[in-house]
Protein backbone atom coordinates (compact mmCIF):
# COMPACT_ATOMS: atom_id res chain seq x y z
CA UNK A 1 0.00 0.00 0.00
CA UNK A 2 1.23 3.29 -1.16
CA UNK A 3 0.81 6.08 1.91
CA UNK A 4 0.39 9.45 1.06
CA UNK A 5 2.31 12.24 2.23
CA UNK A 6 0.72 15.09 2.78
CA UNK A 7 1.95 18.59 2.26
CA UNK A 8 0.07 19.96 5.25
CA UNK A 9 -1.15 23.26 5.68
CA UNK A 10 -0.02 25.40 2.55
CA UNK A 11 -0.23 29.55 2.55
CA UNK A 12 -3.06 30.50 0.26
CA UNK A 13 -2.41 33.81 -1.74
CA UNK A 14 -4.18 36.34 -0.79
CA UNK A 15 -5.90 37.52 -4.49
CA UNK A 16 -9.46 38.04 -5.08
CA UNK A 17 -11.28 35.51 -6.09
CA UNK A 18 -12.44 35.11 -9.67
CA UNK A 19 -15.27 32.53 -9.06
CA UNK A 20 -18.25 34.04 -8.33
CA UNK A 21 -20.13 31.40 -7.01
CA UNK A 22 -16.50 30.09 -4.75
CA UNK A 23 -16.63 33.82 -3.59
CA UNK A 24 -19.73 33.89 -2.50
CA UNK A 25 -19.53 30.44 -0.69
CA UNK A 26 -16.18 31.91 1.05
CA UNK A 27 -17.48 35.19 1.96
CA UNK A 28 -20.86 33.52 4.09
CA UNK A 29 -18.29 30.86 5.76
CA UNK A 30 -16.12 33.46 6.87
CA UNK A 31 -19.14 36.15 7.51
CA UNK A 32 -20.41 33.84 9.72
CA UNK A 33 -16.93 32.63 12.13
CA UNK A 34 -15.86 36.48 11.90
CA UNK A 35 -19.24 37.30 13.66
CA UNK A 36 -18.72 34.26 16.05
CA UNK A 37 -15.25 35.50 16.82
CA UNK A 38 -16.96 39.07 17.49
CA UNK A 39 -19.76 37.78 19.91
CA UNK A 40 -16.96 35.77 21.60
CA UNK A 41 -14.76 38.67 22.09
CA UNK A 42 -17.85 40.36 23.52
CA UNK A 43 -18.84 37.96 26.01
CA UNK A 44 -15.39 37.49 27.02
CA UNK A 45 -14.52 41.01 27.67
CA UNK A 46 -17.75 43.14 27.59
CA UNK A 47 -16.68 44.82 24.36
CA UNK A 48 -19.04 46.59 22.43
CA UNK A 49 -18.61 45.85 18.88
CA UNK A 50 -20.31 46.76 15.77
CA UNK A 51 -19.41 44.97 12.24
CA UNK A 52 -20.86 45.95 8.81
CA UNK A 53 -19.72 43.83 6.30
CA UNK A 54 -21.08 44.45 2.32
CA UNK A 55 -21.39 41.26 0.44
CA UNK A 56 -19.74 41.04 -3.26
CA UNK A 57 -22.10 41.51 -5.95
CA UNK A 58 -24.66 43.78 -3.99
CA UNK A 59 -26.26 41.07 -2.20
CA UNK A 60 -26.90 42.25 1.00
CA UNK A 61 -25.50 44.07 3.90
CA UNK A 62 -24.77 41.85 7.08
CA UNK A 63 -24.02 43.24 10.31
CA UNK A 64 -23.70 42.56 14.09
CA UNK A 65 -23.31 44.35 16.97
CA UNK A 66 -23.20 44.24 20.70
CA UNK A 67 -25.27 44.74 22.65
CA UNK A 68 -26.98 46.90 19.28
CA UNK A 69 -25.84 48.33 15.86
CA UNK A 70 -27.83 50.92 16.22
CA UNK A 71 -26.82 52.88 18.95
CA UNK A 72 -23.61 51.72 18.85
CA UNK A 73 -23.35 53.84 15.17
CA UNK A 74 -25.01 57.02 16.82
CA UNK A 75 -22.75 57.43 19.25
CA UNK A 76 -19.99 56.88 16.68
CA UNK A 77 -21.66 59.65 14.28
CA UNK A 78 -21.53 61.99 17.38
CA UNK A 79 -17.91 61.36 18.26
CA UNK A 80 -17.38 61.94 15.01
CA UNK A 81 -19.09 64.92 15.09
CA UNK A 82 -17.57 66.71 17.87
CA UNK A 83 -13.89 65.77 16.36
CA UNK A 84 -14.84 67.62 13.29
CA UNK A 85 -15.82 70.46 15.93
CA UNK A 86 -12.93 70.20 17.75
CA UNK A 87 -10.80 70.28 14.60
CA UNK A 88 -12.54 73.44 13.32
CA UNK A 89 -12.05 75.08 17.04
CA UNK A 90 -8.44 74.45 16.95
CA UNK A 91 -8.19 75.78 13.40
CA UNK A 92 -9.80 78.93 15.11
CA UNK A 93 -7.69 78.94 17.95
CA UNK A 94 -4.50 78.65 15.90
CA UNK A 95 -5.66 81.54 13.59
CA UNK A 96 -6.59 83.87 16.98
CA UNK A 97 -2.87 83.36 18.05
CA UNK A 98 -1.33 84.14 15.02
CA UNK A 99 -3.52 87.06 14.82
CA UNK A 100 -2.35 88.39 18.40
CA UNK A 101 1.21 87.42 17.75
CA UNK A 102 0.85 89.35 14.58
CA UNK A 103 -0.94 92.33 16.77
CA UNK A 104 1.97 92.24 18.79
CA UNK A 105 4.42 92.60 16.11
CA UNK A 106 2.41 95.11 14.87
CA UNK A 107 2.06 97.16 18.18
CA UNK A 108 6.06 96.62 18.77
CA UNK A 109 6.55 98.00 15.02
CA UNK A 110 4.24 101.53 15.82
CA UNK A 111 4.91 101.49 19.70
CA UNK A 112 1.80 100.19 20.46
CA UNK A 113 -0.39 103.31 17.79
CA UNK A 114 -1.12 101.14 14.98
CA UNK A 115 -3.55 103.21 14.21
CA UNK A 116 -0.63 106.04 12.80
CA UNK A 117 0.29 103.43 10.45
CA UNK A 118 -0.35 104.22 6.39
CA UNK A 119 -3.90 103.15 5.90
CA UNK A 120 -2.68 100.75 3.35
CA UNK A 121 -0.83 99.01 5.66
CA UNK A 122 -3.51 97.70 8.06
CA UNK A 123 -5.01 94.81 7.76
CA UNK A 124 -9.10 93.86 7.74
CA UNK A 125 -9.16 93.42 11.41
CA UNK A 126 -7.04 96.24 12.19
CA UNK A 127 -9.16 97.96 9.68
CA UNK A 128 -12.44 97.10 11.42
CA UNK A 129 -10.71 97.70 15.33
CA UNK A 130 -10.07 101.61 14.10
CA UNK A 131 -13.77 101.88 13.04
CA UNK A 132 -14.80 100.83 15.84
CA UNK A 133 -12.86 102.97 18.30
CA UNK A 134 -13.71 105.81 15.91
CA UNK A 135 -17.37 105.09 16.26
CA UNK A 136 -16.93 104.65 19.78
CA UNK A 137 -15.56 108.58 19.58
CA UNK A 138 -17.63 109.80 17.61
CA UNK A 139 -20.93 108.51 20.35
CA UNK A 140 -18.59 110.09 22.93
CA UNK A 141 -17.57 113.22 21.24
CA UNK A 142 -21.77 113.78 20.10
CA UNK A 143 -22.89 113.10 23.71
CA UNK A 144 -20.31 115.56 25.21
CA UNK A 145 -21.95 118.38 22.50
CA UNK A 146 -24.93 117.59 23.29
CA UNK A 147 -24.66 118.04 26.91
CA UNK A 148 -22.39 121.13 26.22
CA UNK A 149 -25.37 122.84 24.43
CA UNK A 150 -28.07 122.20 26.70
CA UNK A 151 -26.06 122.86 29.92
CA UNK A 152 -23.32 125.65 28.99
CA UNK A 153 -24.92 127.64 26.14
CA UNK A 154 -28.31 128.48 26.63
CA UNK A 155 -28.25 131.76 25.45
CA UNK A 156 -28.68 132.35 21.39
CA UNK A 157 -25.41 132.53 19.43
CA UNK A 158 -26.43 135.02 16.94
CA UNK A 159 -27.24 138.57 18.66
CA UNK A 160 -26.43 139.30 22.33
CA UNK A 161 -24.91 137.26 24.02
CA UNK A 162 -26.94 138.30 27.28
CA UNK A 163 -30.04 137.61 25.69
CA UNK A 164 -31.48 133.90 26.13
CA UNK A 165 -33.10 131.75 23.44
CA UNK A 166 -36.10 131.04 24.68
CA UNK A 167 -36.83 134.97 25.27
CA UNK A 168 -38.57 137.43 22.29
CA UNK A 169 -37.39 140.17 21.01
Amino acid sequence: MKTRISKGSQRVDMVKMKNVRNLQVTFSKHRASLFKKASELCTLCGAEIVIVVYSPGDKGVFSFGHPSVNPLVEREAGIRELNTELMNLEGVLQMEKNRGEYLREIRKRANGLFWQSPMEELHLFQLQHLKKALEILKQKVEKEAQMVNNNAFPFQTLGSVWTPSNCAR
